[in-house]
């Protein structure tokens, strides 16, 4: 029934949105609110209603600007050269934006770089926001797109600059007066409410424990009074991760239930998301905790590995394998149990066209298999198709569950930095994706068996080797390594230290 009404029209706002609002955005020089800077900003204050003020400004990075940005918005470096730096504008903008619903679309981003100039010259920024495209989002739920081109493209609402802020900001008003003709006062004030609900702490936490969390990468653990351990969770922000658990509106039960019991919060910081990750990993599978999805410590994996049969074609099986250093790098994938295998054989069969008589799904009498009739077997069975097509989507099917062939020779240092500081380090030894353990000082490194103290030429006597491969696999442990080893983009903050082993001299 909207798509009826999508041309209708009001040149005033509904009262169903907020009294005071400031429609806002901006223009940058790249995508990342932490390096990347504001360079124009525009924006709308309504009250009770009306445009009270329309105000712009180009502002000046001390940044070349990209020549892509250039070509999305017209803004070259020598436009901006003579403007005003972000300080000289801040307090300006603080005035707008104070007491006042702060309104983008993808406000997110908007809102990001605004924060990050604000903190920038140490004023606090902080207001209640909406964003637009979660309006529209609400509104017109049956509706795919609603990025600011989409929505400019739906109502046909006439733009001269597109990606200029004042441009750009004056759509969000043309959105809302045209929605204001379309929907009800309560159907919008609706809307605009769900968006900016604040969490509302436990009834048995105190506030000092949510004031004491970090705004830091770590891991958080929840306890009730007894002390008993709830839930282990990580964030690259403590402090927001644990706040985004107190929204009012739970998406379950269980959350909902665990708030209720929720009455001390405790946490370890790390370096980054990284260490993060395998920590929470390891508190999870040896601390157990009530509201986890229990990470288990499986006693066996399993992997797919191929064969090849008397006529030529490659044939699937399951293989158990002890989690300990047995994981080949020649099968296909690691599974916790033989029944989620094969139901992966079974799906890849499905959708390679594979015989099931060929992959341990189906007892092989050497005649052609049901799914022959279905089309879903082109005969490999009775050999009717040709063994190197067959063998061919074989190995199409398998190549994304290729193992990771452990990339170094040995045994690895890894050294971990901290992004805001980067004096602050941590190590970590792993060896063929299993973790090893945490290297903190020099007595762990030395008790280890490593010599070359935190050099780029790392040794450890040949008999510790054995030591090390005592270690069991641990499934969780080796995605999150390969994630972050394989990564150059999530890799950023580490550096790899490849160890030498090395025969001890015999005195």
């Amino acid at each position: 029934m909207q798509l009826d009404y999508l041309n209708s029209f009001s040149n005033t706002i509904s009262s169903g949105f907020p009294e005071k609002m400031v429609l806002f955005d901006c223009e940058t020089t790249g995508g990342n609110p932490k390096y990347h800077r504001i360079i124009e900003v525009g924006l709308i204050i309504i009250e009770k209603g009306c445009v009270i003020e329309r105000w712009q400004s180009f502002v000046n990075p001390h940044v070349e600007v990209p020549e892509l940005i250039t070509r999305i918005t017209g803004i070259n470096t020598k436009m901006i050269e003579d403007a005003p730096s972000f300080m000289e504008i801040a307090h300006t903008l603080e005035k707008f934006t104070s007491d006042r619903i702060f309104i983008a679309h993808n406000a997110k981003f908007d809102f990001g770089f605004l924060k990050n100039e604000f903190d920038r010259v140490g004023i606090k920024f902080n207001p209640k926001i909406l964003c637009s495209v979660k309006l529209s989002r609400g509104l017109y739920p049956n509706i795919k797109g609603h990025g600011l081109s989409a929505i400019i493209k739906r109502f046909d609402l006439p733009i001269m600059n597109r990606h200029r802020a004042l441009d750009d900001a004056e759509m969000i008003l043309e959105f809302f007066m045209r929605i204001s003709g379309i929907f009800d006062e309560g159907t919008i004030k609706t809307a605009c409410d769900s968006q900016y609900k604040r969490p509302s702490i436990p009834p048995n936490l105190a506030h000092s424990e949510v004031e004491k969390l970090p705004k830091k990468p770590g891991v958080y653990y929840f306890y009730d009074k007894n002390g008993v351990l709830l839930y282990v969770g990580k964030s690259i922000n403590i402090f927001h991760r644990v706040m985004s658990h107190f929204y009012s509106d739970h998406k379950n039960s269980k959350d909902f239930k665990l708030n209720l019991k929720i009455s001390h919060i405790n946490f370890t910081e790390t370096p980054s998301d990284f260490s993060a990750q395998l920590l929470e990993s390891r508190e999870i599978k040896n601390l157990n905790p009530i509201y986890n999805h229990r990470l288990k410590k499986s006693k066996y994996l399993y992997q797919i590995k191929t064969k090849t049969n008397s006529f030529g074609y490659k044939e699937l099986d399951i293989d158990k394998i002890v989690t300990k250093n047995e994981v080949q790098a020649d099968r296909y994938g690691l599974f916790r149990s033989f029944t989620h295998a094969k139901k992966q054989i079974l799906k890849l069969s499905d959708e390679h066209n594979l015989c099931l008589q060929l992959s341990c799904l189906e007892k092989n009498n050497n005649k052609p298999c049901f799914r022959t009739q279905l089309n879903k077997c082109r005969g490999a069975c009775s050999q009717k198709e040709n063994k190197d097509d067959y063998n061919a989507r074989v190995d199409l099917a398998m190549i994304k569950y290729q193992m990771h062939v452990w990339p170094y020779p040995g045994p690895i240092l890894i050294e971990e930095r901290n992004s805001d500081h980067k004096s602050l380090k941590t190590y970590h030894l792993v060896n063929n994706w299993i973790y090893i353990g945490e290297i903190k000082d020099e007595d762990d490194f030395f008790n280890y068996g490593l010599s070359g103290y935190f050099s780029p030429v790392l040794t450890i006597p040949s008999e510790r080797i054995k030591t090390l491969n005592q270690f069991e696999f641990d499934l969780d442990t080796y995605h999150i390594l390969v994630r972050f080893l394989l990564n150059k983009v999530k890799n950023d903050n580490l550096t790899v230290f490849s160890i030498s082993k090395i025969i001890d001299n015999q005195k």
